[in-house]
C-alpha cells in the first residue's frame, strides 16, 4: 500500500467508523501531507524517532505554532498506530515526542455593550437577508452554538425553539445536546420564519438559506457576520467563535456556574471550559 493510499484509507475509516467531522478529517489530511512531504523518499516503515523530531523542528522553524504542531503530532501518532495494527510499521516513531509549548491565550470575547451593538438591526439593501442575519446572530449568541452547529440546523428545529425555548444541536463526534434559546433570539426567528420562503428553494430543509435558496455555507455566515459588525461600527473583526466565547463569558459572569456553561457549550472536559 502506498503512503498516499494508506492516508486515504485511514481518513476514510475515521470519517465512516469514528464519525469525525469533515473539518477534523480535512485538518488531519493537511497534517499527514506535511508528514509525507517531510519524509520525501523515506519509506514510512523506516521512520524513527529522530526523523520525527527533525520534522517537528523543521515545521516549527517554518513558523508552525505549538498548538498546530500538537495537532499534527496527534494525527501522525494515530496514523502510525493504525499502520502498526496492520503490521506495516514495527513501532510508533511519534511516541515520546512532545511539541514546543505555545503561550496560552484567553479567547477573545465581546463586551456586553459591544454585543448589544452587534445585535441591533442595521439598514440593509435586502430586508429579507437582514432578518435572516439577525436571527442567526441572535441564535449564535443566545445559545453559544458552534458555527458548524448553526449551519447544520434544519427548519424543523423551530417548533422546539418557539414552543419550548430550546434547540437540539448535534455537536462534535455527533454528540447531541439541548441548549436554551432566549426571548430576543426567538423573536428574531419568528420574523425570519415568515420571510424565509422568499429565499428558500422548494425542497430546502435548512433553517438558514442563501440568496440562491440553499443552505448557507460556513464561509458565507462568517462573511455576513463580519459585514454586520462593520455596519454596527465595532472597532474589531468579529467572527462566529467570538459570539460563542461572548455567550460563555457573559453567562459565567452572571451565574458563576462553570459546570452549567460546560454543558451548554458541549465541552467534554471542564478544562476546555476553564
Amino acid at each position: 500500500m502506498t503512503p498516499v493510499l494508506a492516508v486515504d484509507t485511514w481518513l476514510a475509516e475515521l470519517s465512516d467508523q469514528r464519525r469525525l467531522s469533515a473539518h477534523t478529517v480535512s485538518n488531519y489530511r493537511r497534517d499527514l501531507q506535511k508528514l509525507l512531504a517531510a519524509a520525501g523518499d523515506l519509506p514510512l516503515a523506516s521512520l524513527q524517532v529522530h526523523h520525527l523530531r527533525r520534522f517537528v523542528a523543521q515545521l516549527h522553524g517554518q513558523g508552525l505554532a505549538g498548538r498546530s504542531l500538537a495537532r499534527a503530532l496527534s494525527a501522525w501518532r494515530g496514523f502510525f498506530h493504525w499502520l502498526g495494527e496492520r503490521g506495516m510499521v514495527k513501532a510508533n516513531p511519534c511516541d515520546g515526542i512532545r511539541p514546543p509549548k505555545s503561550p496560552r491565550m484567553l479567547p477573545k470575547a465581546l463586551s456586553v455593550d459591544e454585543t448589544a451593538r452587534l445585535l441591533m438591526p442595521v439598514e440593509d439593501d435586502d430586508p429579507v437577508q437582514a432578518a435572516r442575519d439577525l436571527a442567526m446572530f441572535e441564535l449564535f449568541y443566545s445559545s453559544g452554538l458552534r458555527l458548524a452547529e448553526l449551519a447544520a440546523l434544519d427548519l424543523d428545529v423551530l417548533e422546539g425553539v418557539l414552543l419550548e425555548g430550546e434547540v437540539r444541536v448535534l455537536g462534535k463526534r455527533s454528540k447531541a445536546r439541548i441548549v436554551p434559546v432566549g426571548a430576543h433570539a426567538r423573536a428574531a426567528l419568528v420574523v425570519w420564519r415568515a420571510l424565509r420562503e422568499q429565499l428558500a428553494a422548494p425542497d430546502e430543509r435548512a433553517l438558514f438559506v442563501s440568496r440562491r435558496g440553499v443552505r448557507l455555507s460556513h464561509r458565507s455566515i462568517q462573511a455576513r457576520l463580519g459585514r454586520h459588525a462593520m455596519h454596527a461600527g465595532l472597532p474589531r473583526h468579529v467572527h462566529p467563535h467570538m459570539l460563542r466565547h461572548s455567550f460563555a463569558s457573559h453567562v459565567l459572569q452572571s451565574s458563576g456556574d462553570l459546570r452549567a456553561v460546560q454543558e451548554m457549550l458541549g465541552h467534554a472536559s471542564i478544562a476546555s471550559t476553564q
